[in-house]
């Protein structure tokens, strides 16, 4: 089976370490996220994936922020059975093949050129109802050729960080502002996040740089008339962590008792 040879850089080098994170969870005897699809891209890709400096703890932390976000993903879709989903840098997530829709919902994966052209010769597009964009989430003109005539569930894992704030408004401005209703899914990191940036090793090693912290949630509601925050979890706090590795574990519990560290990292879910 011949390897793809993998030339990413910066941001979009750093969807090899969420990639692996999923790989090594599917190998544990505890899987959280079962996503076999990511071991077999593993494999298939020709890359030393040390670089990414992804751990068995962090590794369940990847497949939990995951399976947060397919939870709250499944929910929208069980009361909206014919949505439309936008996957904005969706990486080699295989969200859509986890979740299997249906041809009912409407789903949409998003990303640049290049990452869009190593999904499709490394990932199995799902059943249905399903395309792909090749284009960074913030281009003005991809938004355009997605019908507005559904409810609209967007989820971005692991891209506000790397967004300036003013593209990260103008963003969810334009999403709000043209579908019909709807919800936002997505992770963020806190002010702390971001000065901390450097000992994270697959963003150090990309070269890639952080950008947008958010320390208040509620701050976002004011960007578009009726948006709504309905869940801010602390990803100290995400159910399942009992599934980490004890080190883990003590890990967290430590974090979530720093007032400082506490907040580095959110799981945010929002209605429009």
């Amino acid at each position: 089976m011949d390897r793809e040879t993998v030339t990413l850089s910066g941001a979009p080098e750093t969807l090899l370490a969420t990639l692996y994170g999923r790989a090594l969870d599917s190998r544990a005897s505890r899987s959280i996220l079962h996503d076999d699809a990511a071991e077999r891209a593993v494999r298939r890709i020709d890359y030393d994936f040390r670089r990414t400096g992804i751990t068995a703890t962090t590794a369940a932390g990847v497949a939990l922020r995951a399976r947060q976000l397919d939870g709250w993903t499944r929910q929208f879709l069980a009361a909206h059975p014919e949505a439309t989903v936008l996957h904005l840098a969706c990486g080699l997530d295989t969200r859509a093949q986890r979740l299997a829709a249906g041809p009912s919902v409407r789903w949409v994966d998003v990303d640049h050129p290049e990452v869009i052209a190593l999904r499709e010769r490394l990932l199995d597009p799902p059943e249905g109802d399903y395309r792909m964009v090749a284009a960074s989430v913030t281009d003005e003109g991809w938004l355009d050729d997605v019908p507005a005539d559904r409810p609209t569930v967007a989820v971005f894992e692991g891209l506000t960080m790397y967004l300036r704030k003013s593209d990260g408004r103008r963003l969810i401005e334009r999403i709000t502002g043209r579908f019909p209703s709807g919800e936002l899914l997505f992770d963020c990191y806190g002010t702390a996040g971001i000065r901390l940036q450097k000992l994270v090793p697959a963003v150090r090693r990309s070269g890639a740089t952080l950008h947008w912290a958010i320390d208040d949630p509620c701050e976002l509601e004011g960007w578009q008339d009726g948006l709504v925050l309905t869940d801010a979890l602390r990803s100290v706090d995400m159910p399942g962590m009992d599934l980490l590795p004890r080190a883990g574990r003590v890990q967290m519990a430590v974090l979530a008792r720093m007032p400082g560290l506490r907040d580095v990292g959110r799981i945010l879910r929002y209605r429009f």
